[in-house]
Order: C-alpha cells, then sequence, then structure tokens
C-alpha cells in the first residue's frame, strides 16, 4: 500500500509513500480518501512530503478531499510540498483555494487554531 492512514483525535492523516502522485495511483488515493470521509471524517490532512512528482490527476485527488472536506463542514490542510510539487499547485492557482502548511506539526496547529475561533 502506497498510503498510510492514521486516525487522529479531531483529524485523520493521510500520508502518501511514494514519491509519485499520478495517474498510477491518484485514483487509489481518491478512494481511500472517499472511505475515510465515508468514516464520518471531516478533518482530513494530507502528507505529500515524500512525492516529487504529481501529475493533473494527483490533483484532482486533492481537490475532491478539500471537497469532502468542505461538503462535511471540516478542513482539509495539505502538507510537506516538495519543490516541484508546490510549483505545479501554485501554477494550477490552488495555492488560493487550498489550506498549504509546510508539514504535519503546523497542520495540526492550524486544525487547532481553526478549531479554536
Amino acid at each position: 500500500m502506497t498510503f498510510e492512514i492514521l486516525k487522529k483525535g479531531n483529524y485523520t492523516l493521510v500520508k502518501v509513500n511514494s514519491d509519485r502522485l499520478d495517474t498510477n495511483n491518484a485514483p487509489d488515493l481518491k478512494s481511500e480518501l472517499i472511505v475515510v470521509h465515508n468514516g464520518g471524517e471531516k478533518n482530513i490532512i494530507l502528507d505529500l512530503s515524500s512525492v516529487i512528482y504529481c501529475d493533473s490527476s494527483g490533483l484532482r485527488a486533492v481537490l475532491v478531499a478539500n471537497r469532502l472536506c468542505e461538503d462535511a463542514i471540516g478542513t482539509f490542510i495539505l502538507c510537506g510540498l516538495q519543490p516541484d510539487v508546490e510549483n505545479l499547485v501554485k501554477i494550477s492557482m490552488l495555492h488560493t483555494v487550498l489550506l498549504i502548511a509546510k508539514d504535519v506539526k503546523e497542520a495540526e496547529d492550524l486544525l487547532l487554531k481553526k478549531e479554536n475561533l
């Protein structure tokens, strides 16, 4: 399995354990994210710290997770972006739509701050 799913307190951490998020594994990630959401989770942190290449299908999986969390009135946070993936996110203007943190710790802090508003 190229994904690690850890339920933690008020969120679920999904870590991609592959250096690529593309047409080969993005559909699997999308399925896993839907399963997590259908399990009642409304807050998801997606850790892409191992991913050095992402294509449009990978971005679509990220957007599905964001939509699922928004629909559940929850929070989706993307973290651990490597330089090439971060550039793709910026070129796609997704940094204006997504909540992005540098690592899981920062994502946890953001989630805590948002819940305490």
